[in-house]
């Protein structure tokens, strides 16, 4: 069904054809009419199907039609979890809205408050936020929610996920008069459920796909390998099939540096993108990413939502997650809007109790490919294993790599008194 045949008025029409959309999706088909009813609405759906353009035209719809307030006021609230999911949505529909008079407004924390608190004063219709600084917004005076007519929920699972439950129900206290909620979620997880009976009214329930449910685009392996070989294996599966666009989650913001660092050496261009990196460092990394002026991203969960990288078609797990559902955001970077998607995990043996889980999830089993000179059993125990399998010659790569490492680790007769940089080892240099 196209975008032409839903009586858009002409402003916003103009607006989505510029965006390149022509045909809807199956979640903007179905929750477009619901949302324009002003009914509650409660909508889960595969991420990458197009669910911000699913609630925002349909409220930037009714407000162009509704009375102009002589006092600027929040008109529609957009709540998400993380800054990059804000930032995202704010784009999208500061582009549905590049024809109108609407004015959106962002505010995330990680960034300053005096130049959010400007803009908020100058006014905004739609305002996009995570319910921490919101609330900071709020208790400051700086923002008023009395008039909002639509709220809507994203990813609001992992809102709870991530414990923002009370701001969410401190936020909801201040919004007066009646008002239009849709809660969207990847998931209709116990928590989901018990906030839909807390704050919505009788809603519209729209499911497009199964719960945890992955794109059935998006084809899954996993590689067997020992922990200590996982920066190696990684390397050279992005080295030898020359891949410019790889984004791998780590389990913690320290392996995701020591990470970055091995790939660097190997002459990988590679950024990183967790919680110690300021919104600043985290906005630069995405942009040389998505620019291809790095080869590789490798992101804490924090990155698991609310990035939209275009044609991304790598997701690299270097380690499971402990909930299974947290696999299906990671992977759902890639296989977007239709496209394919390839996601690849490095499975140790302390990674096996993890896969199970997943996999019953999902409800699929994952393929498992034994990758030449990394074969062993990931079922036994990691202590067991031979620590090095270079001697075996089966590794045409390993031998050269611990021959560079213990090169670099030797001390020098004379310790120069300035620092110098540790060379590349440049395996796998962008071709």
């Amino acid at each position: 069904m196209s975008f032409d045949t839903i009586g858009l008025p002409e402003p916003l029409l103009a607006a989505v054809k510029e965006c390149g959309y022509k045909n809807m999706t199956k979640v903007q088909q179905r929750a477009i009419p619901a949302v324009r009813s002003g009914q509650d609405v409660l909508v889960s759906a595969e991420t990458g199907t197009g669910k911000t353009a699913a609630f925002s035209l349909p409220i930037i719809e009714h407000l162009l039609t509704a009375k102009a307030s002589s006092v600027p006021v929040v008109k529609a609230l957009i709540l998400t979890p993380t800054r990059e999911l804000a930032q995202q949505v704010a784009e999208n529909i500061t582009n549905y809205c590049r024809h109108t008079h609407l004015k959106t407004v962002v505010v995330y924390g990680g960034a300053g408050m005096a130049k959010q608190e400007k803009k908020l004063k100058e006014g905004a219709d739609i305002l996009v936020a995570t319910p921490g600084r919101l609330l900071e917004h709020v208790q400051l005076r700086h923002v008023n929610l009395s008039q909002v007519k639509h709220l809507v929920l994203d990813e609001a699972d992992r809102m709870l996920d991530m414990g923002f439950l009370t701001d969410i129900q401190t936020l909801l206290a201040t919004l007066k008069h009646q008002y239009q909620t849709c809660l969207f979620s990847a998931t209709f997880s116990n928590k989901v459920k018990t906030l839909t009976k807390q704050i919505l009214h009788n809603p519209r329930v729209i499911e497009t796909a199964k719960q945890n449910a992955t794109n059935t685009k998006i084809r899954h392996f996993v590689y067997p390998v020992q922990e200590q070989r996982k920066s190696e294996m990684l390397a050279e599966l992005i080295g030898v099939n020359n891949w410019q666009q790889v984004m791998v989650f780590a389990g913690t913001r320290d392996s995701a540096n020591q990470i970055a660092k091995e790939l660097k050496l190997d002459g990988i261009k590679t950024v990183l993108c967790h919680g110690e990196k300021s919104q600043g460092a985290r906005n630069k990394a995405l942009q040389d990413f998505v620019e291809g002026r790095a080869r590789v991203m490798v992101a804490t969960d924090v990155a698991a939502r609310g990035i939209d990288i275009p044609d991304l078609q790598f997701v690299v797990n270097y380690h499971l997650p402990f909930l299974p559902e947290d696999y299906v955001h990671r992977i759902g970077r890639t296989g977007r809007a239709g496209k394919t998607g390839t996601a690849i995990s490095l499975l140790s043996p302390k990674d096996n109790k993890f896969l199970a889980n997943i996999e019953k999830t999902i409800g699929q089993k994952i393929t498992k490919v034994q990758l030449p000179g990394y074969q062993f059993d990931a079922t036994a125990n990691e202590a067991s294993a031979p620590a090095d399998n270079a001697k075996t010659g089966k590794n045409r790569y390993q031998a050269q790599q611990l021959k560079n490492r213990a090169v670099s680790k030797k001390t020098p007769a004379k310790t120069s008194k300035k620092a110098t940089k540790p060379k590349k080892r440049s395996r796998y240099s962008s071709k």
